[in-house]
Order: C-alpha cells, then structure tokens, then sequence
C-alpha cells in the first residue's frame, strides 16, 4: 500500500510526499518527498538515479544504526571498503497525527530484522517567503526505543574518512553541469563539505536549494555536501564520532531548506535563509 500526500504553498502543489513506498529491501524503504518544485514549477529532486539507486529524494536516511543499514546500498565496513551485506532495516509509516496541504505530524518506527530500534516523530511544513522562494520546514525526533543503549554511526565512524553521511538529506537533481556551492564565508564543495557553517546553498541551472539548522543544537552538526560526483546536501548527526543515545533518550534536528526559483547570489540566498529560520 502506497499512502502519498501533497504539500501546497500559496495555492500550487510544491512537494508530494510517500509515506509508504513499495521498494526493495536493499534500499532500505522509507517515506520521502518527490517531487519538490519551485513555485514557478523547476523539479529540485531526484530520487533512485542510477548513480545510487537508493537516493530518495527528501527525507531521513541513516547508514548505521547498531550495525543496521538505514541507508540504502552497501555497507561501509572497517578494513574491508563497501560491502553487500544482508542488515537492511525499514522506517514505518505508523500514523498522521495531522496531515493537510498546509502540513503534516507523521509517527514512523525503524525496524531491523524484526526489532524495533527507533521511534520516529516528524513534522514538516510548507512557508511562504516570497513569491518566487518558499521554505521546507522539517523536524525529526528519534527516540531509542530498544530498551537499552543504542548508537549511531556512519562510514566515516566505521573508517571511511570524509562520509560521515546520516540524518537529513536532499538529493538534487543531476544536471549538465554540477551545481555552484555558496556559504556564509566560501565557495565550493570543500569550503562546506564536513565543516559547520549556518547555512550551505547549491545553485542550478534554474534553482537555487539553501539549507540551514533552526537550532543551536543542530547547527552544531556538519555539512555533508556533494556536487560532481552527483549533487546532494545532508546534516551529519555522525560525522566524526558515533552518536550514543541512552534507553528511551531522544535526539531531535530542525532544519529549513529555501526553494527559490534562479540563480541566487550569496546576499540573496542569505537573506532567504535568515527569513525562512525565523518566520
């Protein structure tokens, strides 16, 4: 069963969401958004390119969690590189607390191998900037539900340096040229890439995504960013060392992410990004 919905912002559809897709095990199912549209109707996402065929658009993707993919594809294991391993786990669709075009509280449950890990609460929202830019407001919170101590980790964590991947991500789409990288103080992917900056855009042909952490704690995260292998910007909640959560804790991140039609310079973009963290 497919449960989709779709997300409108001043009166156009800018984001469809599936909460239930229908995939194959190794690409660790999970709810995410596709399409996600400018207001003047650019596609800004991808989802399975050949590239890496677990790539799913918009949403929350973990690459280990007690060993347990999240991810999608192979896993990165220490002293032996990318591996096909048989630890795929699934994020569940449970319920819509609330749900609408304006919005939407989802409950999900990560499960591996028939053990329940973690409890999911997310709560994204459309807003309205400009009338050429609107804002993808989302907020998850996992909490360990295994009764025990839990973690954390990523490539990088498990030996693979430079992917410390894992938490929220947006898969842009691929285009003839790799997209430009702007920040607060440089350009480029390695001006960004594993470091923490308040916010980090990538600029298209006829787009501009600019992405930033609502809260003190999750701009504490850094950026994972990547523009000529293939483009795409995630929040690391693990990218330097394992992420350890007590029995019953919770880890909670809100970022916003600035869907503008055009090519944004860096006052532009910044303005964006300050207006879309406090409205």
């Amino acid at each position: 069963m497919t449960d989709t919905l779709t997300l409108h912002c001043t009166g156009r559809p800018v984001a469809r969401y599936t909460a239930r897709p229908e995939l194959p095990a190794n690409l660790s199912p999970r709810p995410y958004f596709h399409e996600v549209t400018t207001l003047g109707g650019a596609s800004v996402t991808e989802v399975r390119p050949a590239d890496h065929p677990h790539h799913l658009g918009v949403g929350v993707a973990v690459p280990d969690v007690e060993g347990h993919n999240f991810w999608g594809g192979r896993t990165f294991v220490r002293d032996q590189g990318p591996t096909a391993l048989d630890n795929h786990g699934t994020q569940h669709h449970l319920a819509f607390a609330l749900s609408g075009a304006d919005g939407f509280v989802e409950e999900l449950v990560w499960r591996a191998k028939g053990r329940e890990l973690l409890r999911e609460r997310r709560t994204v929202t459309p807003v309205q900037l400009t009338d050429s830019a609107w804002a993808l407001d989302f907020t998850f919170a996992l909490t360990n539900a295994t009764g025990a101590a839990l973690s954390i980790g990523s490539p990088a964590t498990n030996g693979r340096p430079g992917a410390g991947y894992g938490g929220f991500f947006w898969r842009a789409p691929k285009e003839a040229t790799a997209p430009a990288v702007l920040t607060e103080h440089g350009d480029g992917e390695d001006a960004v890439h594993g470091r923490r900056t308040d916010w980090v855009a990538l600029v298209g042909t006829r787009w501009t995504l600019a992405f930033a952490g609502v809260t003190e704690r999750t701009r504490r995260d850094p950026w994972f960013v990547r523009t000529t292998e293939y483009p795409g910007v995630g929040s690391s909640l693990a990218a330097a060392e394992r992420l350890r959560l007590a029995a019953d804790d919770t880890v909670v991140r809100r970022l916003v992410t600035v869907v503008a039609d055009g090519r944004l310079d860096r006052a532009a973009a910044g303005a964006l990004v300050r207006k879309a963290v406090t409205a």
